[in-house]
Order: C-alpha cells, then sequence, then structure tokens
C-alpha cells in the first residue's frame, strides 16, 4: 500500500480534530463574553444600589425583589443573588486548562467553591420560586426545580468523582454541572434571540411571562446543551473524521446564534441595568411611592409636578420611572392610582409607544374597554410593531 494513501485518512482525521476544537473554542470565548458580562452586570446593579441602600431598586428587575419586613426571604435572595456572580467567575476558572494545569491546587480549592455555590444557589432558588413566589406558572417552576436538582446531582457527582481520583470522568461531571448552572444565560439569549428573529415575542405572553415556547424553554435551557455535550462526549470516545466534522459543523452553527441572543439580552437588558446601578439619581418612582403610601395619590401628583417644574437635578424623571410605578400599583390592586400615574407619564412622554401601551393595560384591568382600546390603537401608532399591543387589542374586540 503506497504511503499516500495512508497519509490522506491521517490528514483528514487531523483536519477533523483541528475543526473541532476550532469550534470548541469558538464556543467558549462567546460563552466566556457572555458570562463575564452578565456577571459583571448582576454585580453591578445589586452590588451598587444596595451599597447606596436602594434595595427598592431591585423591585424594577425581579418581579419579587426586596420587600421590607421579609428578613428571611431577603437573605435567601441577597444569597442567591450573591452565589450567582461567585458560580460563574468559578466555574469559568475552572474550565480553563492552564489554571487548572498549572496550579492543581488553586484549581480544587475553587472547585470546593465551586460545588458549595452550586448546592447554595440552586436550594435558594427552590425557596424563592415555591416558598417567596416568582414569576411565570407551574410548567415553568417544575423546569427550573429539575433544573436545581440536576445541579445538585451533578455537582454531587463532580465531587465523588474527583474523591476517587478518576479526573476524565470528574471532568464529564464537571462539564454537566457547568452547562446546567450556565442556564440563566441560555435562557435569556434564547428568548432574546426569538424576539430578535421573531420582532416580538415568540409565543408567550410578555405581560404576564406566559406561554408555550416559555414552557418549552425552561426545559431546553438546560437539556439541549446537556444533550449537545452528550454527542461531543460520544465524538469524542469514537474514532471517525466525519464525526468530528459533522459535530463541528454543529458547533459552528449553533454559537452564532448563541452569540446573537446574548448580544441581544446584552443591548435590551444588561446595558440598561449598568446605567441604572452607575445612576446615583434619586427615584422619583420611590419618592412618589412613599407620598401615596402616606398621603394618597393627588398629592403624588403634585409633588412630581412640583420637582419637575424645579428641574431638579438629583432626581430621575426617565419614562421607565413612572412605568415601574404604574405596575407596582396595578399588582397591589390600586388600579386608579395606576391609571392616574401611568397617565402623568403619557403627559411626560407623550411621543412614547409604550407609555400608552402601559396606561390602555390599566384601562384593560379597570374594565374600560373603551379607553383600554383607544389607547392601544394610540401605542400601535406610534409603534406599528408593538406585538403585545395587537395582541391585546385582538382580545378587547373579541365578542
Amino acid at each position: 500500500m503506497s504511503t499516500t494513501v495512508l497519509t490522506r485518512p491521517l490528514e483528514l482525521d487531523s483536519a477533523a480534530d483541528r475543526a473541532l476544537k476550532v469550534a470548541v473554542r469558538f464556543w467558549f470565548a462567546v460563552i466566556l463574553i457572555g458570562q463575564l458580562i452578565f456577571a459583571f452586570t448582576v454585580a453591578a446593579f445589586y452590588g451598587l444600589t444596595a451599597w447606596r441602600g436602594n434595595f427598592a431598586a431591585w423591585n424594577k428587575v425581579l418581579a419579587h425583589g426586596y420587600r421590607a419586613g421579609d428578613p428571611v426571604g431577603n437573605f435567601v435572595l441577597i444569597a442567591h443573588i450573591a452565589s450567582a456572580v461567585v458560580i460563574i467567575l468559578a466555574g469559568l476558572l475552572q474550565l480553563l486548562p492552564q489554571i487548572r494545569d498549572r496550579f492543581p491546587m488553586f484549581h480544587r480549592w475553587v472547585g470546593r467553591m465551586y460545588i458549595g455555590t452550586a448546592f447554595s444557589i440552586s436550594l435558594a432558588g427552590l425557596y424563592l420560586m415555591w416558598v417567596r413566589g416568582s414569576v411565570g406558572d407551574l410548567p415553568q417552576h417544575l423546569g427550573t426545580s429539575l433544573m436545581a436538582v440536576l445541579i445538585m446531582f451533578f455537582a454531587g457527582m463532580a465531587l465523588r468523582t474527583a474523591m476517587a481520583r478518576d479526573f476524565k470522568t470528574h471532568r464529564r461531571w464537571a462539564l454537566r454541572l457547568y452547562l446546567t448552572v450556565s442556564a440563566s444565560l441560555f435562557i435569556r439569549a434564547g428568548i432574546f434571540f426569538t424576539i430578535l428573529v421573531n420582532r416580538g415575542p415568540f409565543f408567550f405572553d410578555a405581560a404576564t411571562f406566559t406561554g408555550p415556547f416559555l414552557t418549552f424553554i425552561s426545559f431546553a435551557q438546560y437539556l439541549i446543551p446537556l444533550a449537545v455535550l452528550e454527542v461531543y462526549l460520544w465524538v469524542q470516545d469514537r474514532p471517525g473524521a466525519m464525526r468530528r466534522f459533522a459535530m463541528a459543523s454543529a458547533l459552528f452553527a449553533l454559537t452564532p446564534a448563541m452569540g446573537a441572543g446574548i448580544a441581544g439580552v446584552t443591548a435590551a437588558a444588561f446595558v440598561p441595568n449598568i446605567r441604572k446601578a452607575l445612576d446615583s439619581r434619586t427615584s422619583i418612582a420611590e419618592t412618589l411611592a412613599a407620598t401615596i403610601k402616606s398621603r394618597g395619590i393627588g398629592p403624588a401628583i403634585a409633588q412630581y409636578h412640583s420637582l419637575r417644574s424645579a428641574s431638579a437635578p438629583n432626581y430621575n424623571f426617565d419614562e421607565d420611572e413612572l412605568n415601574a410605578l404604574g405596575y407596582q400599583l396595578l399588582k397591589a390592586n390600586k388600579v386608579n392610582e395606576a391609571i392616574r400615574i401611568f397617565q402623568l407619564n403619557v403627559e411626560a412622554y407623550p411621543k412614547s409607544a409604550n407609555t400608552y401601551d402601559s396606561l390602555g393595560e390599566a384601562y384593560m384591568d379597570a374594565g374600560d374597554k373603551v379607553q383600554a382600546v383607544a389607547f392601544y390603537e394610540k401605542s400601535l401608532q406610534l409603534n406599528p410593531k408593538n406585538a403585545n399591543g395587537a395582541s391585546m387589542l385582538k382580545k378587547l374586540r373579541e365578542p
């Protein structure tokens, strides 16, 4: 047999190995960037607002955030948030072979911290979801609960195999753990990728945060990455250039989609939250909320006009301030007060489609279909791509 005939399969195998390595590194680079942005956003927003004592700002991001008079729930929430930052950074350190090979002692200690944090973040998440309350419906909660169980199981198996010095198996369990822990980024990337492609919510209601797609992605956020990992491990264990080329092609196809989703959530959520964290101005929403609680909606409206006319530089009069306050009032079943606040926001930002959309929702909750339709129509005039407004109008016009 000629040397040429023997060399060609070897060259093909080598090319397949290189392609798979490049694909894996490409995926890791994208996930590295996404995780670092995610960790920085969480640390900056929650850390800086807590440093200023502005825990109420958390409620602009979390539906069930900081609650006065609930020390246990608030402690668990803070532990969950802190664990998220630790586990993101520790997981990235664990995956770097340069650290693992050159500093084995450091790798082991970070690994212990990583596994301990995996248990704490899972238990805290289960408490916050089932005891304190969370957005979404029962199927979503079941999907997230299964994820928490898998995180603790994978963490236990990673620890067990490491103690048995079965490092090949340990690394595989560690990879499963890392992917499952990273699902909090995957679900955000997945939702925003579909929003970018669909130009609006994809088979879910943005107002109630329920729908078939959210049910699907509550399980898919970790099951799909785990399935891809199992195929990758299967390919690694078996020779064959075509298998490796196919796996590399799949990763090259999936990684840009994930990157687009990460870019979308960064622009729409992470960057605005970082800006909020860096904004040291007093929240006009919190100021008015305190006035509504103590003196009522009338004095709060007067206070807003007084402060706005004085152009007080220390107050944040951004559009989302009154919008957030209006929805807080809606959740508290104070519909009339919410309508007054949304009306105030329409007056302040008459060219914003979102202010009319929110006012339409408040009138819909109040049972005033005529006004709800009028304001949803106005919202669609300003933004014809407002999928939520179109959906609400369709419901309101149904016999």
